[in-house]
């Protein structure tokens, strides 16, 4: 159940800007070291005991989701231990000692002055219980991480597993375009409601801004950008009711605000969306996910009546758009939507990353779409793997997004409520990504710009987030970083 990662002190704040930028941590260790099961643990970084007189600060808890990690080598594996978190209260690791039973105090002490112990279940059991003893905040952090360590896996057989893992896989790539670190996501239980969006599966963490759930019709969410919307179920499609899930994520001076929308039966879902608005440059991109088989060799669709209609849809999306007045408006071209033709793997892994996938613009699926090389037999259209030569990856379309390279222009936060609403009649699973900023336009640019193409810049905002916290926190105040 534990994880025991032991490092000098030296070591730990050589890594304590990258810890706080990345909120992930990655460790060779011995593969005979590791448990033969695939259990999640929780992780407990500490300060490395190198004589009696040391105390062993614990300094980072967190999750390693899948022990076993992956081999480097004929000996060694690599585990990494995700949701990386302060400790929100000072404790000393070795006065625990006096707590536990007496024979188990022998391989506490090993785990401190080691490297990598993975503690048996009974130790597990009194280290975590005697560490929830010391604060109710910290009691708190290892509740929640206990639960994010074991979320439930998407079942693909179930219709709403499906929708969900949609969902999903649209609000990340929305926080991997923001620079969120995306383990925040994978914190996740199976909502009753089968109805309901991802987002209300989210299970709430420590110090964070809680999750706003409500129904459209009747909006008065805390947040700037979903206040005074205006949606209700007289309006568009008639009888419909809206399922709106609100999230506020910040790290590191970003800050996006994350809305899940349904607006239809899961049963009536025909795809995920994600519209992704920088709000200081007036800019958003749409993506439209449609789920391609997972077997290898039939990773194609049939470009029916549906997708061609959906087509036409995202048209007058584009639409919405006008010509570019600045150089911060300058696009590398007028084609804000694209299709993202998605497949997930049969196997379902802890966050995988958003699932493998090509994005294509509207007007380059349409040529695709009138070309020889997407006929099939019996004159059926086809598009996917096998067809189309040229595509953008995940990473790829990522980063034309962070550098402002496509998307609209001039385009309101009414706007994209406007559209999302739309989008959820339609009978899309809509994710709506804002991305917030205070500062002028060319400001925001130049950080952006900074942000993508300069090394090391999220760890001089971490030293300058560290720098506040010694001026402004008191002693024994918890760190709320990274929540």
């Amino acid at each position: 159940m534990v994880y025991v990662v032991a490092l000098s002190a030296k070591e730990l704040d050589r890594i304590d800007e990258e810890l706080l930028v990345k909120q992930s941590f990655t460790k060779t260790v011995a593969t005979a070291s590791l448990p033969a099961d695939r259990t999640p643990r929780i992780a407990l970084l500490v300060t490395r005991s190198s004589s009696e007189d040391e105390r062993c600060p614990l300094r980072w808890l967190g999750v390693v989701r899948q022990p076993r990690g992956d081999k480097v080598a004929a000996v060694d594996s690599r585990i990494t231990v995700e949701l990386v978190r302060e400790s929100p209260v000072p404790v000393l690791m070795r006065p625990l000692l006096g707590e536990m039973p007496l024979h188990l105090r022998p391989t506490l002490m090993g785990a401190l002055a080691g490297e990598v112990t993975v503690l048996g279940d009974e130790g597990s059991d009194s280290l975590l219980q005697s560490l929830a003893r010391q604060d109710d905040v910290l009691r708190r952090m290892l509740e929640f991480l206990g639960e994010a360590a074991e979320p439930d896996p998407f079942d693909p057989r179930r219709a709403e597993d499906r929708a969900w893992q949609e969902q999903y896989d649209m609000t990340r790539l929305g926080l991997a375009i923001a620079n969120i670190p995306p383990a925040r996501l994978a914190a996740w239980r199976r909502p009753s409601d089968p109805h309901a969006p991802h987002l209300a599966g989210l299970i709430p963490e420590p110090f964070e801004q809680g999750m706003i759930e409500n129904d459209a019709r009747h909006l008065d969410f805390d947040t700037d950008v979903f206040t005074e919307a205006g949606w209700s179920s007289g309006d568009g499609a008639a009888g419909a009711s809206f399922r709106c899930d609100i999230h506020v994520f910040e790290h590191l001076g970003s800050r996006i605000e994350v809305a899940n929308i349904n607006a239809t039966p899961v049963e009536a879902r025909l795809g995920a969306d994600l519209i992704y608005y920088h709000e200081a440059t007036q800019s958003f991109i749409l993506v439209q996910a449609k789920r391609l088989p997972s077997e290898a060799g039939a990773r194609w669709m049939y470009a029916d009546k549906q997708l061609l209609g959906q087509l036409d849809r995202l048209d007058r999306v584009a639409a919405m758009s006008r010509a570019p007045w600045a150089p911060h408006e300058w696009r590398l071209g007028s084609d804000p939507c694209f299709v993202k033709l998605a497949y997930w793997p049969l196997k379902e892994t802890v966050d995988p990353g958003p699932a493998p996938g090509m994005y294509l613009p509207v007007p380059y699926m349409r040529l695709l779409l009138g070309d020889a090389a997407t006929n099939g037999p019996n004159e059926g259209t086809r598009i996917g793997y096998g067809y189309v030569e040229r595509y953008l990856g995940n990473t790829e379309f990522a980063q034309l997004v962070k550098n402002g390279l496509v998307g609209t222009v001039g385009t309101t936060l009414d706007d994209l409520r406007l559209l999302g609403r739309e989008r959820a009649e339609e009978g899309m699973s809509v994710s709506l990504v804002v991305d917030r900023a205070t500062a002028p336009t060319r400001e925001v640019v130049k950080e952006r710009h900074k942000r993508n193409h300069t090394r090391g810049y999220d760890k001089t905002l971490a030293k300058k987030v560290r720098r506040n916290q010694s001026r402004n926190a008191g002693p024994g105040q918890q760190s709320l970083f990274g929540s």
